[in-house]
């Protein structure tokens, strides 16, 4: 016994038929869902299949192509996927799925490039992010691999950059750069590498000196007041207590006696 039921809204639903017997749903044809006026793309209700009859370019994002399978909008490529396509070229479900997993590959790659280019990232940020955008695991860890293979993503130069770049702007100890880099995920091999020729008694120095022209003054009224003050400062910037207490001695007999 079959009976036919209505599904969605007024003007993006269809008709169906659904057959007792043998508890399954029979989607209509696309001629049908024309006939009673359904406006929902067709490949939306199941039938992906047809024959290209339109390729457009969006108006918004023109590096993609919107492809119409007989007659109706089915779904967007980037342009040089669509490039490959052709009009009247029949897709059938297998070829579609290939089409949409490309796309997927595309978007991916494409979403890793945008959160390079504000700054160089460890393998573990990139992984962080696309999975927070929602991207299937297997997906993210081939898009790591294409990106690794280019020479977008690399640890060891990654921490390299990382310890160069807070050197010249604003100088940490090996302490504060270690947990900066393990937070990005990279392994302690491989920081430990890129802190080899860190100098911590002239990164004190360079970090320290700012601060202390400011407290000289205090230098000069309360030098015990000035060692605790400067040597907070670098004990939070991560330098080893020996590190701190000879950079703080230095910059206490440059500031009492200027002719040194």
């Amino acid at each position: 016994m079959a009976a036919a039921f209505y599904f969605g809204g007024v003007g993006a639903g269809f008709f169906a038929s659904f057959d007792k017997s043998d508890l399954t749903i029979r989607l209509p044809s696309q001629e049908a869902c024309v006939k009673h006026g359904a406006t929902r793309p067709y490949s939306a209700m199941g039938h992906m299949a047809g024959t290209i009859t339109r390729l457009a370019f969006q108006k918004h994002i023109t590096d993609r192509v919107n492809v119409y399978l007989d007659g109706e909008y089915a779904f967007a490529l980037p342009a040089l996927a669509a490039a490959q396509l052709s009009m009247g070229e029949y897709l059938d479900d297998d070829a579609i799925a290939r089409l949409h997993a490309q796309d997927d590959r595309q978007k991916a790659y494409d979403r890793a490039l945008r959160y390079l280019s504000y700054r160089p990232r460890s393998q573990a940020e990139v992984r962080r992010n696309l999975l927070a955008a929602g991207l299937a695991a297997d997906l993210v860890e081939a898009t790591l691999a294409r990106l690794a293979a280019q020479g977008y993503l690399n640890d060891a130069e990654f921490a390299r950059f990382w310890v160069e770049n807070r050197q010249q702007f604003r100088p940490k100890g090996g302490q504060a750069l270690r947990g900066e880099l393990r937070q990005r995920g990279v392994d302690s091999e491989t920081v430990e590498a890129a802190l080899t020729d860190l100098d911590a008694a002239a990164s004190a120095y360079e970090a320290a000196r700012p601060r202390a022209i400011r407290l000289a003054a205090l230098a000069q009224a309360d030098p015990t007041v000035f060692r605790r003050k400067l040597g907070d400062f670098l004990l939070r910037r991560g330098f080893d207590y020996e590190v701190v207490k000879e950079t703080v001695a230095r910059l206490l007999r440059e500031l009492q006696d200027p002719a040194q």
